[in-house]
């Protein structure tokens, strides 16, 4: 599926090739903490897909406990996270941020990872009253 995705100011595009099937909310730490909120939903572009259309972003690299690295990328002007991955050459594997993502709508995530982490809370979601919009 081609995707294309920008970030809250549009300083930033981009345009990949994904598998719908790839689509994952991850629950770890990281995720919540670099997201601001409870779990990240992301899909992975395929290899050598990726690619920017306008802007550069900035790049946050971020050493896990195995001693892993992985960029962040995200846009300096509105904050929006873009992407991550490995440092090194081109092609590259991209875990794209599905909220930056214009068919986000149509990617449902298919997997949920490093769930001894998701917030106890997140059940209950489906039972709160909804809103529409904010008024």
């Amino acid at each position: 599926m081609h995707v294309t995705g920008s970030c809250h100011c549009g300083a930033i595009r981009y345009e990949a090739e994904v598998d719908p099937a790839s689509a994952s909310v991850c629950h770890c730490t990281d995720c919540q903490i670099l997201s601001g909120s409870a779990f990240r939903v992301t899909i992975r572009a395929a290899l050598g897909s990726f690619r920017l259309l306008a802007g550069t972003p900035r790049v946050y690299t971020k050493t896990a406990e195995s001693g892993a690295q992985r960029e962040q990328a995200f846009c300096e002007h509105c904050g929006s996270p873009l992407y991550a991955t490995s440092p090194g050459p081109e092609p590259r594997l991209y875990s794209l941020r599905a909220g930056t993502l214009h068919e986000r709508a149509a990617l449902r995530p298919a997997a949920q990872i490093w769930c001894r982490s998701a917030l106890p809370w997140l059940g209950e979601l489906a039972s709160l009253p909804r809103v529409e919009r904010q008024r």
